[in-house]
């Protein structure tokens, strides 16, 4: 009897676990958007990064898998324990396999540890820290649009070779700013220039003023912005307020959106140089897609709205050819498909997580040169990958052998 009963014990223990493994291989994808809906970087993200995820999955064909895609939202509210409380019961309770947008740094680096430690695949389209494929990269992470490394190489270079050769930063004093400023400062001292001091600002600050008026007092040539945003929209509003290129310093943002020039406006904004890995009037494909985005959301997209769809078609992709949601098979078949989209083209994704994409310098038009409501850059120069990006060997990420 008692050899009976162990018998049928370990008989139903193995329809049990049969029966989680058949369950598990028959749920549907599930993707979650940890996003900013209702503050400084809702223009940037928000409902039309949900929608630019919407149209991914729509154009996918809704179903991977012989199953329905499901997504799922938050709105962060920027918050680093709500984003990784979310992604915690995402990944615990609710399935889900996959998580994307995260609006700041912060967000992005505590809920990769999340994801490294339940093994759920974290793709990072919106914030920004080159750390994330650095001392902090994981193997299950992946920054897809853009990084720190990236906007210092692309802007602060032209800005010093074009003779701004001092420096003084407005940054926001946070993971984010704080490795933006670090990867600037690098770029500007190795191509002669100099910093010369730099002030940090909360996230969301109210006022400017006083930390303009100490980068007047510096005299540095520029005044290099290591924010985002709202905040970087207001700090170029009241530097202009304050006199600031009237007397020839001049203001570069280190990191400014399609969304940014919009609300600041031509008049104020032109002349800027910023650095993008996306603009609606690139090419006709560029063109296509946006124009699809404006008809449903009445704007042009941002870059990381634009990034979130080619985001979401990779996975999807890696998940149908594997023909899994695990992980570890998703992850290789990412790495080892190239990148090909209306965005990327011959994108790769490297060990480290880092996606390497062509970028692009971009100068701000004259209201005169503008024929349109949204027709606001021109194209100085594009940046070949794998000089936009920081080589392999000098990341520090733990995986790179």
């Amino acid at each position: 009897m008692k050899k009976l009963s162990l018998a049928v014990t370990f008989a139903m223990m193995s329809m049990g676990m049969n029966v989680v493994q058949a369950q598990s291989t028959s749920d549907p994808v599930k993707i979650g958007v940890l996003a900013d809906m209702s503050s400084i970087y809702s223009a940037i993200g928000g409902k039309g990064l949900l929608d630019a995820a919407r149209m991914a999955v729509e154009d996918f064909g809704g179903s991977v898998l012989g199953k329905p895609i499901e997504l799922l939202s938050v709105d962060t509210q920027n918050k680093v324990d709500v984003a990784s409380s979310k992604a915690r019961q995402w990944f615990d309770v609710d399935g889900v396999d996959m998580v994307t947008d995260m609006p700041t740094s912060a967000i992005a680096l505590a809920v990769s540890k999340v994801g490294e430690e339940k093994k759920k695949v974290v793709m990072v389209t919106s914030a920004a820290t080159s750390d994330l494929t650095g001392k902090s990269c994981s193997p299950y992470t992946v920054h897809w649009t853009y990084d720190t490394y990236a906007m210092s190489v692309g802007t602060a270079a032209a800005v010093v070779k074009a003779g701004g050769d001092t420096w003084y930063f407005l940054s926001a004093d946070y993971a984010f700013g704080q490795a933006l400023e670090r990867d600037a400062t690098q770029v500007i001292e190795a191509n002669g220039g100099k910093v010369l001091g730099a002030s940090k600002h909360p996230l969301s600050a109210p006022d400017f003023s006083s930390f303009i008026l100490q980068a007047q007092a510096s005299k540095a040539k520029v005044i290099g912005l290591a924010n985002g945003g709202q905040d970087t929209s207001n700090s170029i509003k009241q530097a202009a307020e304050f006199g600031v290129g009237k007397d020839g310093q001049k203001v570069a943002a280190l990191l400014a959106f399609l969304s940014d020039i919009k609300s600041i406006g031509l008049p104020l904004a032109q002349g800027l140089y910023l650095t993008e890995a996306f603009y609606w009037d690139l090419n006709d494909q560029t063109r296509a897609w946006s124009e699809r985005f404006y008809k449903r959301n009445g704007v042009m997209p941002t870059m990381t709205q634009a990034g979130t769809y080619g985001a979401i078609t990779h996975y999807l992709q890696a998940v149908k050819t594997v023909g899994s949601k695990e992980s570890d098979k998703v992850m290789a078949q990412m790495r080892a498909a190239p990148i090909n989209d209306f965005m990327t083209k011959n994108g790769s994704l490297r060990i480290d997580g880092r996606v390497v994409r062509d970028m692009y310098l971009f100068q701000v038009k004259t209201p005169a040169e503008s024929k349109g409501e949204w027709d606001l850059y021109k194209t100085v120069a594009t940046t070949p990958g794998n000089v936009a990006f920081r080589p392999l060997s000098q990341g520090g990420c733990p995986l790179v052998k």
